[in-house]
């Protein structure tokens, strides 16, 4: 699935994964974010370190009407409140997707899957 523009110049297509890049980065430089955690390993509460695993931290689902649904799954650190840096997060994100893609986001939803001491 695909995010799919057009324009008086022609077509734009956007992978998921590209989005989730940019959602990946814009939770990640929120004030308390430590790094994403994997949705499959919501047990063992694994940190992703490498680049190339952010996006496991990731879900996005199209909805209806051209709208899309983010899941996030997080990492914050040990002594920051729980309920700003999830606000925070989720404004951002919402802000990074209609600014650079042009896209209605129906929800972000955010799962805080650990806190770490840093």
């Amino acid at each position: 699935m695909n995010l799919d523009k057009n324009n008086q110049y022609g077509s734009i297509n956007v992978s998921l994964e590209a989005i989730a890049s940019i959602v990946a980065n814009a939770a990640l430089s929120s004030y308390g974010v430590v790094s994403m955690a994997s949705k499959k390993n919501v047990l063992s509460q694994i940190d992703l370190k490498n680049e190339d695993d952010f996006t496991k931290g990731v879900v996005i689902k199209k909805a209806k009407a051209n709208n899309f649904e983010v899941d996030l799954f997080i990492i914050i650190a040990y002594g920051v409140r729980i309920t700003e840096v999830v606000g925070e997060v989720q404004k951002r994100v919402r802000y990074e997707l209609e600014l650079k893609f042009d896209i209605k986001v129906k929800t972000v939803n955010v799962y805080v899957q650990g806190i770490k001491n840093i």
